[in-house]
């Protein structure tokens, strides 16, 4: 499967960004999802994951109550609205698929997106 991310960009602290995901080459409900980042300099870092029906969803705690993850299995995009950004979550924001949960949660993921880059200015 193939995975496009966009909707990155330059933002101010407090705003709010909506990255999208399309998946393309696969049957988009076999695949648990899941949003990664990596800031310069730094190792890349989970984000949050979601089922592949989309009835659980899984956070980072440096995330939790901003970023909302969700995924519309009609469409085979996923979703991460992002709200009250701050400086530290400027990074490039990678999508990632796997059949089996764990792989998500763990960066081991088969499959990965090219990464779209969101700006948090002060």
């Amino acid at each position: 499967v193939q995975l496009q991310a966009s909707g990155g960009g330059l933002v101010q602290a407090g705003d709010s960004l909506n990255l999208s995901c399309r998946a393309s080459g696969g049957r988009f409900t076999d695949f648990h999802m899941g949003w990664y980042r990596q800031a310069p300099g730094k190792e890349r870092e989970y984000v949050g994951a979601i089922y592949w029906n989309g009835k659980k969803q899984y956070y980072a705690e440096s995330v939790k109550g901003r970023f909302t993850i969700s995924r519309d299995n009609d469409k085979n995009t996923l979703y991460l609205r992002m709200d009250s950004l701050k400086p530290e979550d400027t990074a490039v924001y990678y999508c990632a698929a796997d059949m089996n949960l764990y792989p998500v949660f763990d960066g081991r993921a088969t499959y990965w997106g090219q990464g779209t880059l969101v700006t948090v200015s002060s």
